[in-house]
């Protein structure tokens, strides 16, 4: 059966700059990245953006209560799109709609499909994979152009080995790194998000527009899946 990743999108207008926020369900309420990660998304819910999350606890959490706190005029959408596993992640209290995935890659393609921008907030295995992912898919040009904003010291440290490594070795290219925006803080994360929500509305961020671009790739494999299936 083919994976049903369109349901959320049939309630959203195909045109909205929208953000992702990756990070670890498993820090606290009073850890510091929890909250930083809340006063990111109350500013930006209170720009009136929708804004993208896992859907479960931690840096999840922060993210989808600090965006509802911002959005005083309901003008946003908290989208959560939660991974079912074995001990059950639960869908935070700050969500306003929400997909189920069983799967991973089907989870990570409707987090692609949706996001005009990404920002990775501290995080381990789970997190890497959406980073690792969201910068693949850019390298070779499967999603539209867009800031991928790593946030705090332990980024700096893996992209030092990246650079030490992988680049070194010649087994990527250093126009990779552009890809990459690091900063310190919170603050400065909204600063490029501000950035990049102004080139997109005034026309210039269409090519961060990956309704199109990745939901065609999208809709191929979604037929491709129909064919297979009929054959058997």
């Amino acid at each position: 059966m083919a994976p049903k990743i369109f349901r959320i999108e049939n309630e959203l207008k195909n045109d909205d700059f929208r953000i992702s926020i990756f990070g670890s369900a498993r820090i606290k309420p009073d850890e510091q990245p929890y909250q930083d990660t809340f006063n990111l998304a109350k500013t930006i819910g209170g720009w009136g953006v929708d804004l993208i999350t896992g859907g479960g606890p931690g840096i999840m959490e922060a993210a989808s209560l600090g965006h509802k706190e911002g959005d005083t005029k309901n003008r946003a959408h908290s989208i959560g799109l939660n991974i079912i596993l074995p001990f059950e992640q639960k869908p935070n209290p700050g969500l306003e709609l929400l997909d189920n995935h069983e799967l991973f890659s089907t989870r990570l393609d409707e987090f692609m499909l949706l996001s005009s921008a990404v920002v990775v907030m501290s995080g381990g295995i789970g997190t890497c994979l959406e980073l690792f992912y969201t910068w693949q898919l850019l390298q070779v040009k499967h999603v539209s152009h867009m800031p991928l904003i790593l946030v705090g010291k332990m980024w700096r440290k893996l992209i030092d080995w990246i650079i030490d490594y992988p680049l070194r070795e010649n087994l990527m290219s250093a126009d990779d790194l552009n890809f990459i925006v690091c900063v310190d803080n919170w603050k400065q994360a909204a600063k490029v998000l501000k950035a990049a929500k102004k080139r997109f509305e005034a026309g210039a961020g269409k090519e961060a527009h990956n309704w199109q671009q990745y939901g065609k790739k999208m809709k191929k494999l979604q037929k491709l899946q129909e064919l297979i299936a009929a054959t058997r």
